[in-house]
């Protein structure tokens, strides 16, 4: 089995196997990565967490491991520009440090393990996460709480003030999603890096694991531009144009098509 095969079988279990399948995504990227020994150590982290908790209901846990986790030395990579192995997570459990997607995908793992419910919210820039039925969001950095004052706040600092707060941003996100939102982090951060042929592999994945926007296939097309894959950059560029919806973009994607090289006309 492939690690990607391995990754897409992670989020068939029930539940999913979240930070393993993240683990199967590292390991696509490095062949020395070994998920099953590495979520062994995993548990050896979550046995450390757990002395440090408090005596409290299960309910009450989450802000408090994000709070054990961080005095562990989990915290978000400032390092900027951001590099690919903040959001590889055999990176980030190593280092210690990541982007808050990577951090909220192993606090969910150990809050999993522990029995503590809690769950990833999509919020656009910054992932975080919440308690069922909780009034307020925790960041996966640190475990601050954000109720709604500080989640515009924030969606302001990430997008500006003309991105207004709405219940979309505060959508609980599935499996497959918070793979997708990795997979699109990656694919960024290696195209960044001039590592086409990682943010390829990261693009095909995104594809893979769930409805993909115009921005998706744009994204691959770029890549397959700067590895001179002509047809399979025009297939994207054609998927990209079918599903936008924003004319200005739909413009600029018929003109690229123009400038192609027409394939030459089959023989038969």
């Amino acid at each position: 089995m492939s690690p990607r095969q391995a990754c897409l079988a992670c989020l068939e279990r029930d539940p999913a196997a979240l930070l393993e399948a993240a683990l199967w995504v590292a390991a696509e990227h490095d062949s020395s990565v070994h998920p099953p020994l590495i979520m062994l150590q995993v548990k050896t982290l979550q046995q450390e967490v757990s002395a440090g908790l408090p005596m409290l209901p299960l309910s009450e846990l989450a802000q408090p491991l994000l709070r054990r986790l961080n005095a562990l030395g989990f915290q978000q990579d400032e390092y900027h520009p951001i590099r690919p192995q903040a959001a590889l997570l055999d990176k980030v459990l190593e280092r210690r440090r990541g982007q808050p997607l990577a951090l909220a995908l192993l606090t969910l793992e150990l809050a999993r393990g522990l029995s503590i419910p809690l769950e990833g919210v999509n919020f656009p820039g910054h992932f975080l996460l919440r308690v069922p039925g909780a009034d307020h969001l925790l960041d996966p950095c640190g475990g601050r709480r954000l109720y709604p004052a500080d989640c515009r706040e924030l969606l302001g600092r990430q997008f500006g003030p003309q991105l207004q707060l709405n219940a979309d941003h505060l959508l609980t996100a599935t499996p497959k999603q918070m793979l997708q939102r990795l997979s699109r982090n990656l694919r960024q951060l290696h195209s960044t890096h001039d590592d086409d042929l990682a943010a390829l592999k990261d693009a095909e994945r995104v594809l893979q694991l769930g409805p993909a926007t115009a921005s998706d296939y744009l994204a691959r097309a770029t890549l397959y531009q700067h590895l001179d894959c002509p047809q399979a950059e025009r297939y994207d560029l054609e998927y990209a144009l079918l599903l936008s919806d924003d004319p200005i973009q739909r413009l600029r994607l018929t003109e690229r098509l123009g400038q192609l090289h027409q394939p030459p006309p089959s023989v038969h």
